[in-house]
């Protein structure tokens, strides 16, 4: 029972310790309604490794993107074959979209919920109904999701008196 008790203290402490670890996720989807996901983020081993740095979300072509949080844009352009949308948010935080029909340019301010593009044609994936949005922390691409769903896991903890 001590060693439970302990247990739940230290975790407990733990997120205390750090708030960002237990924060509700406070941003918007860009797609709305709320999009399923085609394929989900995989972090490569290593930077230079495959991976998937971002999240496909289903919006057929044509569908609006929303600004997820408050920024300024930073990149609109053509990065290989299509068109790329980038908005820094601020405390080390980048967005990116494509392929988009951009509606909004190089330094506009754009607000949370705000039609920045549209899903161009084709979108992307295999069946070319999805856009593809990537964030990255600092440098480093992490998570969308962590941004607009609480992925923390599911903790079971003894009922009192029991």
């Amino acid at each position: 029972m001590f060693c439970a008790v302990m247990a739940a203290v230290l975790a407990l402490g733990s997120l205390l310790a750090h708030p960002a670890a237990w924060a509700a996720p406070d941003w918007a989807w860009p797609v709305s309604p709320r999009p399923s996901v085609s394929r989900h983020f995989e972090a490569p081993a290593q930077k230079w490794l495959p991976g998937h740095r971002g999240v496909d979300l289903h919006a057929p072509p044509g569908t609006p993107i929303r600004a997820p949080q408050d920024g300024v844009v930073s990149f609109v352009g053509i990065v290989v074959d299509r068109e790329v949308l980038t908005v820094e948010h601020g405390e080390g935080h980048k967005s990116s979209f494509e392929p988009v029909s951009s509606s909004v340019r190089v330094g506009d301010r754009v607000t949370r919920g705000q039609v920045i593009a549209s899903v161009a044609t084709p979108g992307h994936g295999p069946g070319g109904d999805a856009v593809h949005w990537g964030v990255r922390e600092n440098g480093e691409y992490v998570n969308p999701l962590q941004f607009v769903a609480d992925l923390r896991p599911s903790v079971l903890l003894p009922v009192p008196g029991e």
